[in-house]
């Protein structure tokens, strides 16, 4: 990694960070984009860029970012690979936000300057994508329309609490954080991560934790806490925190989970909006606006704004290296 400058373009979604590989970091071989995911979580050359733009001082716990990679065909106008400081994951409905804005920003496709502008995604769940409104030639929404979610499984008792599976490009987990005693706030945050981990750890090998046509996407990714709130002019509304990975803690609504959530939601009935926010305050506007063999179709609409550009390099001296996490 001596003598190597990596560039990056950092934004966040509802206050969660997303760290946008420019340069500096070859092509991650594969035959699309599931494929290459498999080749850079296994490659020490890409793990060590993920690595360094993650770990502190660089980086901190709950970091989250992406390599860019070509398309699986032109029907897409990007491919992404997401990682975090434990790894990569299939799906990030925040990062598709911040690069269907990044995508206008950096003048990757031409956007309609009083209109809507579709930039389609490769993720290693499917193809997704961020449709970007701009009014005045101004980004002021992106929607983040999801691969088909679903329900797995219901009341699946883990670490003694019951919890909902479901599918949103990930797997997650949701329970109602009252179920604990405790509320989606941030003096409760310890608690709710210590309970995420054992309910992961509960879940691991379970058949519900399994993908049904694809292994590679097995595995309860995430745990979201909830609670429910009173309706805004008709919207059901509730809050969320979604403990991620290994304890990390995803400061917007989720945009994954919140596919996820929504599936769950669907099914027991709702058939309007969904007003999701997060534990900083942030808010997502969900809604089903089909439904498919595999399941539903979920639209999330956020925002991302860019935070800075960035040109990162390890001094060759520097006995700290890569970095290191404190949690």
């Amino acid at each position: 990694m001596s003598g190597r400058v990596i560039t990056t373009v950092d934004y966040h979604t509802g206050g969660e960070p997303f760290r946008i590989v420019t340069g500096g970091v070859p092509e991650v071989p594969g035959a699309d984009v599931l494929s290459r995911r498999a080749y850079a979580a296994a490659s020490a050359e890409f793990d060590d860029v993920r690595r360094l733009l993650c770990h502190e001082p660089r980086g901190h716990a709950d970091m989250y970012g992406c390599f860019l990679v070509p398309p699986d065909d032109p029907g897409a106008r990007l491919g992404a690979l997401f990682w975090h400081k434990d790894g990569f994951s299939t799906a990030c409905g925040h990062g598709t936000i911040a690069l269907g804005a990044y995508a206008v920003h950096e003048g990757l496709v031409e956007a309609d300057p009083d209109g809507e502008t579709d930039v389609v995604v490769d993720v290693p769940s499917g193809r997704v994508r961020a449709r970007v409104r701009c009014a005045g030639g101004r980004v002021q929404a992106v929607t983040f329309v999801s691969v088909p979610s679903y329900v797995i499984a219901r009341d699946v008792v883990a670490a003694g609490t019951k919890v909902d599976i479901s599918y949103g490009g990930a797997i997650y987990a949701s329970m109602p954080a009252g179920a604990l005693g405790l509320s989606v706030a941030p003096q409760h945050l310890g608690a709710l991560i210590e309970h995420a981990r054992r309910v992961k750890a509960d879940l691991a090998g379970h058949p519900a934790s399994r993908h049904p046509s694809d292994d590679r996407l097995s595995g309860v990714y995430g745990v979201i806490f909830y609670d429910e709130l009173p309706e805004e002019s008709g919207v059901a509304h509730q809050r969320n925190v979604t403990v991620f990975a290994d304890g990390e803690v995803d400061r917007s609504p989720c945009g994954s989970g919140t596919a996820a959530r929504l599936a769950l939601l669907h099914d027991s009935g709702l058939r309007g909006a969904l007003l999701h926010s997060s534990i900083v305050g942030s808010s997502f506007l969900a809604r089903v606006t089909g439904q498919v063999a595999e399941g539903v179709v979920p639209e999330i609409e956020g925002m991302a704004y860019r935070t800075g550009r960035h040109a990162f390099e390890l001094d060759p001296e520097d006995p700290i290296g890569l970095g290191f996490t404190l949690r």
